[in-house]
């Protein structure tokens, strides 16, 4: 696999929001909106092979969180609250009134927590490698890591990362890991070390939440995610009514980048499914 930018269509639309949140708007202006919420350190060009199907029969927004890829710092300390309510911000700048919610790894802690603070405006849920309860011993070492960027800077933890999310064979020979370095350099580090913290310790506010996610929900992750494991998944979809858990094969915490068609075809289906 070769890891390229590229164009999607001549018709993008682009733009910054007045909180300074950077955004990409593709597909048909009458067609469902399907909006899509990166990982930690990462940025909306996460979602570029993503974006050609879905693209055909929905309306995407695509977005960089606070302190991420163009996107101005928070103005308020960062919380999963605050990200949920920049995604809200940016639907009524865009005069959305609802859409599905497509998140990756914080992005899907972000996108529960929308569907909590605001349900009216949600169709259906897609929570790709996000963690839920890790136990006592792995909420240790991630609210350790998030120690570490607050005092070495965010490149601190990215080579044992780096082996966390990709294949031993991807990470070797593709230019993925790569680019996933200079998106992380490109984050603003106080950002960055607010979002570890949320990363870390925001799981607490979506065990069991109450009232429940009562949207389609569709859970995945890869059968070797150490950080967002099958279990988590198989954990948040039974505690969201009419949800579906897929688990892929080998992959890890990236997969999506790794085989992006073996995440991009059951979510495509799903949003179909519900949509449609």
């Amino acid at each position: 696999m070769t890891w390229i930018i590229r164009q999607v269509s001549n018709d993008i639309l682009n733009g910054v929001a007045p909180d300074g949140t950077a955004y990409d708007v593709v597909g048909p202006s009458d067609a469902p909106v399907v909006s899509l919420i990166h990982g930690l350190g990462l940025c909306r060009a996460l979602w570029q092979d993503f974006l050609p199907e879905l693209a055909q029969r929905y309306r995407v927004i695509n977005y960089d969180l606070y302190g991420h890829g163009d996107s101005a710092p928070p103005s308020a300390k960062a919380t999963l609250s605050v990200y949920a309510d920049q995604l809200a911000q940016l639907l009524a700048h865009l005069s959305v009134e609802r859409t599905s919610v497509v998140g990756f790894s914080i992005g899907g802690m972000i996108n529960r927590r929308f569907a909590l603070d605001y349900p009216h405006r949600l169709s259906t849920l897609v929570i790709l490698n996000s963690p839920h309860n890790r136990g006592e011993q792995a909420q240790s070492q991630v609210e350790a890591r998030a120690a570490t960027v607050r005092e070495q800077g965010a490149m601190a933890t990215m080579d044992d990362a780096l082996k966390r999310w990709f294949t031993p064979e991807f990470l070797d020979t593709d230019a993925a890991p790569k680019l996933v370095r200079e998106w992380r350099n490109q984050v603003d580090p106080e950002s960055y070390a607010q979002a570890a913290w949320v990363l870390a310790n925001g799981v607490r506010e979506l065990i069991n939440p109450t009232p429940a996610i009562d949207v389609p929900t569709l859970v995945m992750t890869g059968e070797n995610d150490s950080g967002s494991t099958p279990a988590m998944s198989h954990a948040i979809a039974a505690e969201i009514s009419n949800a579906k858990t897929i688990i892929v094969p080998r992959l890890q915490h990236l997969g999506l980048m790794e085989d992006t068609t073996v995440f991009s075809k059951p979510v495509v289906q799903f949003l179909n499914e519900h949509l449609s």
